[in-house]
């Protein structure tokens, strides 16, 4: 049998997400066993890879590197599982989408220049700071999601859960009672 190629992204967010996943403790090993995983933060991956079988994004869409990569991942993967509640409703970094539609110049201003103790200026040097959308979305605004996995972060039970459904080629069920833990 082929192993899956699995791969977990951090898009806006904490890596919280990421996190709880690695409260799966043991049970790590036998996902290890089933799978390659192919691309992640965890993994010195700079290019996302063809062919992707599964993929579990973390945070929202923020900025235009953001939105770059999710669009590779969509046309690169069989399954997308939004992957904590900033992925799955844009959670804390929609917090700025209150400032109103192209709050970018206001975000920038805040962040590296009236909080600032030193060096009070916005970065200029390319690629320094990623381009801001005007306002950040989560994933299935932008693309087609397969999963949504909510929680701030999804408990570790809660993702040992739907991982073996989907390891197994199983849709998880990911409503109310449905979805069971342990």
């Amino acid at each position: 049998m082929d192993r899956l190629k699995v791969a977990t992204v951090w898009l806006g967010g904490c890596a919280g997400c990421h996190m709880s996943f690695l409260d799966l403790d043991e049970f790590l090993f036998d996902v290890a066993a089933q799978i390659d995983l192919v691309y992640s933060p965890i993994v010195d991956c700079k290019e996302y890879p063809e062919h992707v079988d599964l993929c579990l994004i973390e945070g929202a869409v923020c900025n235009e590197d953001n939105l770059e990569l999710l669009h590779k991942i969509r046309a690169r993967t069989k399954t997308i599982v939004s992957f904590g509640d900033c992925a799955v409703t844009g959670n804390v970094p929609a917090i700025r989408n209150q400032l109103g539609r192209d709050n970018t110049t206001n975000v920038l201003q805040c962040a590296y220049v009236e909080n600032a103790q030193e060096n009070r200026r916005v970065p200029d040097a390319t690629g320094i700071v990623p381009t801001l959308l005007p306002l950040v979305r989560p994933v299935h605004e932008l693309v087609r999601v397969e999963y949504f996995l909510p929680g701030c972060p999804p408990p570790a039970d809660r993702i040992k859960a739907v991982l073996v459904e989907l390891l197994a080629g199983r849709a998880p069920a990911l409503t109310g009672a449905n979805l069971k833990f342990g």
